[in-house]
């Protein structure tokens, strides 16, 4: 008998300057290719335009979460993230969305995975992409995560709940060391393209910073205007290449693009300067420590992501990097980096015990867009 199409339930949930599609972890087959086709096939990709998937055609919004319940006695969640590529069929497993995180709490609280308490709840996540432990507290009222609230965040219209996420021993995400390479700055030589100047820091996510005018740019462009840049979008991706090559991601720099193209991060950054948002809004440099531009994908991020923040706010701290070198004075006192990322200022805490990172802080909104099920034909199953 013919067969259209089956279905598996999900939810669509905001979380920071991302949306993602989430699942529980039962109701997919277990990892390997099976489960990889089906949830290519859930995005519509690869294809441009997504069109006949749930994937927003865009980075921010072609992003998988899958949670279960933990055995560990310090998690009370597994949460497993999925970076899914617009234009060709993959989905890299390597890092962890920060951003995304901020949803996991409403999910597994929506799902009845975890007992709540009121007026607040500490959901403990464990994220098997980089083996770490992170909090997220939520306002909580009759057993449901409240959405509205009076905080804002640049990239995201509106205001919605102050949600914190903590990051304990961010360090050596993917690679086990903060600093991948053992140095502060390293140099990445690309024969005729150049020889640039990088410090490649691994919290959260493993990030790879340039100085913007090794690569022909001020440092204050917007991701729009970086992506009409197409030789430096090239160049930018050469580096990333060849620094995932440098720290152990892939053998050889030539594979990065088609087996790790989303991690290591990239982007660049320069001291504090005035700049216009997207909005038409003008960010004053006295606002910021930093201004800040990251890559994913081989495209612009929009706006910041939360791992990157992490990483920036380890690198602010490590004297020689080239966060350091450009961060304003106040920060290099305190405790909170405020990076000037393209919509504005965004922060971050970074706590440390004997020169030892222990836990970096962010603050996100998040809220549930849609409850429902997602139809796969059967003919995109794996034989």
């Amino acid at each position: 008998m013919f067969r259209e199409a089956f279905s598996i339930p999900c939810s669509i949930i905001r979380g920071g300057t991302s949306k993602g599609i989430y699942f529980l972890e039962s109701v997919l087959p277990p990892v390997g290719k099976e489960r990889d086709k089906i949830l290519l096939s859930v995005f519509g990709s690869p294809d441009q335009r997504q069109i006949d998937g749930l994937g927003g055609a865009n980075s921010l919004t072609s992003k998988v979460c899958i949670i279960g319940p933990s055995m560990r006695t310090d998690a009370d969640v597994d949460y497993t993230f999925g970076q899914v590529s617009v234009d060709r069929a993959v989905i890299d497993w390597r890092g962890n969305c920060g951003n995304l995180t901020a949803g996991v709490g409403i999910f597994a609280i929506e799902q009845n995975l975890m007992k709540v308490t009121e007026p607040k709840t500490v959901v403990r996540i464990y994220n098997t992409n980089t083996n770490k432990i992170i909090h997220a507290t939520y306002q909580v009222k009759d057993g449901k995560v409240l959405s509205d609230g009076t905080y804002a965040i640049p990239g995201v219209p509106g205001s919605g709940d102050k949600i914190r996420i903590d990051f304990f021993s961010p360090a050596g995400s993917i690679t086990g060391k903060l600093l991948p390479t053992g140095h502060a700055k390293d140099k990445i030589d690309l024969g005729e393209q150049g020889i640039y100047t990088v410090s490649i820091v691994d919290a959260g996510n493993p990030v790879v910073y340039l100085i913007p005018e090794e690569i022909g740019l001020k440092g204050t462009e917007l991701p729009t205007e970086v992506e009409g840049m197409p030789e430096v979008l090239k160049r930018i991706e050469a580096v990333r290449c060849a620094a995932a090559e440098l720290i152990g991601i892939v053998p050889n720099r030539a594979m990065a693009t088609s087996k790790s193209p989303a991690y290591p991060k990239i982007g660049f950054v320069s001291w504090p300067a005035d700049y216009v948002n997207p909005e038409g809004k003008r960010i004053h440099a006295k606002d910021v420590d930093l201004v800040a531009r990251l890559a994913s994908m081989q495209k612009m991020h929009r706006a910041y992501m939360i791992t990157g923040a992490v990483s920036t706010g380890a690198a602010a701290h490590i004297p020689g990097t080239v966060v350091h070198d450009v961060i304003s004075e106040r920060a290099k006192s305190s405790n909170v980096l405020i990076i000037g990322n393209p919509y504005g200022p965004m922060e971050v805490t970074v706590d440390m015990e004997n020169g030892e990172i222990v836990k970096e802080g962010v603050f996100r909104t998040a809220r549930k867009i849609l409850d429902g099920v997602v139809y796969v034909p059967y003919s995109r199953l794996p034989d």
